[in-house]
């Protein structure tokens, strides 16, 4: 168990130290929450971690932007995409929320 008054890549960055010197060889998948520095923390100590974002806290930063009269409607319209069962069905209903002015991604 790790306790700090503050989350950051450093603290990450100890922890991830720790169980390299522990015996922990490598990592395959992480799931981040978009912490500064975290995925480069991970990286600097497993460089072949696949490091990917989690879609409730992608879903919950998206929200920031959309004004909350409309953010019902956005999320029905977003669970097409990330509910799909397939990469090409996702691709497709992502498609449509940038056609319809929904989403724009840079």
């Amino acid at each position: 168990m790790y306790i700090s008054k503050n989350e950051g890549a450093n603290f990450w960055l100890h922890i991830l130290t720790n169980l390299q010197k522990q015996g922990v060889e490598d990592i395959l998948i992480t799931s981040v929450d978009g912490l500064s520095g975290f995925p480069q923390a991970i990286n600097s100590i497993f460089p072949n971690t696949e490091v990917q974002f989690c879609i409730l806290h992608q879903i919950r930063n998206s929200l920031r932007y959309v004004a909350s009269k409309n953010q019902k409607e956005f999320m029905q319209d977003l669970k097409l995409v990330y509910k799909a069962v397939s990469k090409e069905i996702a691709e497709v209903e992502l498609d449509k929320l940038k056609k319809n002015g929904v989403l724009c991604i840079l």
